[in-house]
């Protein structure tokens, strides 16, 4: 059955829908009060709460045919109503420069120039009904995109549906920019992102201090769903913390799945010198104090540290054109340092 073998991801795509939902974190440029100095985090500059268009707009080239991810092919005669179903396409479509053209957003879509459209999802909950009254000429979809029902009845109404390979480490950005540029008829915009997206990533990593490795768990926390998650092989969080020079704890620990669950045994094994989390998630257990309270936390390095690297929840794991701020935040608390741009 298609996009079964991400459930888990949808699940903590829902837990995360839903606390940024009551936290209200929609267009904030504040940073989360768990990622300010007095918490005990690392103090860093929050990554730009805009997005930053290509000087020059693109004009879309229709119609196209395109391949989605689920193997379907798609025609795409018209881009002037687009719907993402996530905050990390949304954000492909808006730095492109057709951010003029869509006409909804997922909870997730946090950055401000998105801020005041309708949400009509959020994370793995998609209302078909909402995204069709909106009479979209195209919806763009991550593989992990739900419910199937719910995006099936988008297709059947006759809307091209577009999906995209979920975002899983820095090689995802320019496939994923190619992807969207693809379907909107812009594919030399699309090179033209994936280049500059990626030479910024590079200018960062060129910049990571070059000394020993330190080892870094990712955590996913909800504290109000009781949520705690260490990351494994597979949380999405590795490329992220290697490109910044430093170890994946969890993975390297032998933790073969995506998440599982945090107790004291998993967290002494993985040893971490440093913590990684969401900023809401952070705040959700009552920022650094709360944290090490998680049993095997206290004693870990990073616990006894309290070394902490937050970042924002919308940002931290989109793998797109943001992403060498969120990694140049991550280097600089981590190692400390000055501004995080």
């Amino acid at each position: 059955m298609r996009r079964l073998r991400n459930r888990l991801a949808g699940a903590l795509l829902s837990v995360l829908a839903l606390t940024l939902t009551a936290t209200g974190c929609q267009g904030s440029d504040e940073p989360s009060s768990g990622a300010r100095a007095d918490s005990g985090a690392a103090s860093a500059r929050p990554v730009a709460n805009r997005v930053e268009p290509l000087a020059k707009r693109p004009v879309p080239d229709l119609p196209v045919t395109v391949r989605s991810a689920d193997g379907e092919q798609v025609e795409v005669e018209r881009a002037e109503r687009v719907v993402p179903l996530s905050g990390s396409l949304s954000e492909i479509v808006f730095t492109l420069g057709l951010g003029d053209r869509v006409v909804a957003r997922d909870v997730t879509a946090t950055f401000e120039q998105a801020a005041k459209l309708p949400v009509v999802t959020r994370g793995h909950d998609v209302s078909a009904e909402s995204v069709l009254s909106l009479k979209p000429d195209l919806v763009i979809a991550e593989t992990t995109t739900g419910p199937e029902e719910a995006v099936d009845q988008i297709r059947a109404a006759g809307v091209p549906v577009l999906f995209v390979e979920a975002a899983r480490s820095l090689d995802d950005v320019g496939p994923r920019i190619r992807a969207v540029a693809g379907a909107l008829g812009v594919p030399a915009a699309g090179e033209e992102l994936t280049r500059r997206s990626e030479q910024r990533i590079a200018a960062v990593r060129a910049d990571v201090p070059r000394q020993e490795r330190p080892r870094v768990a990712f955590l996913y926390l909800r504290g109000s769903a009781s949520v705690y998650l260490i990351g494994g092989e597979d949380s999405g969080a590795g490329s992220l913390i290697e490109a910044a020079g430093a170890v994946d704890a969890g993975a390297a620990s032998g933790l073969e799945k995506d998440f599982t669950a945090i107790t004291s045994e998993a967290l002494v094994k993985a040893a971490p010198d440093a913590i990684l989390v969401m900023s809401k998630g952070l705040e959700s257990v009552g920022g650094v104090d709360g944290l090490v309270k998680i049993p095997g936390v206290a004693q870990t390095p990073a616990g006894l540290d309290r070394r902490i690297v937050s970042v924002e929840d919308g940002v931290l794991l989109n793998y797109g054109p943001r992403t060498d701020q969120v990694l140049k935040s991550v280097v600089t608390q981590l190692y400390g340092g000055g501004d995080a741009r």
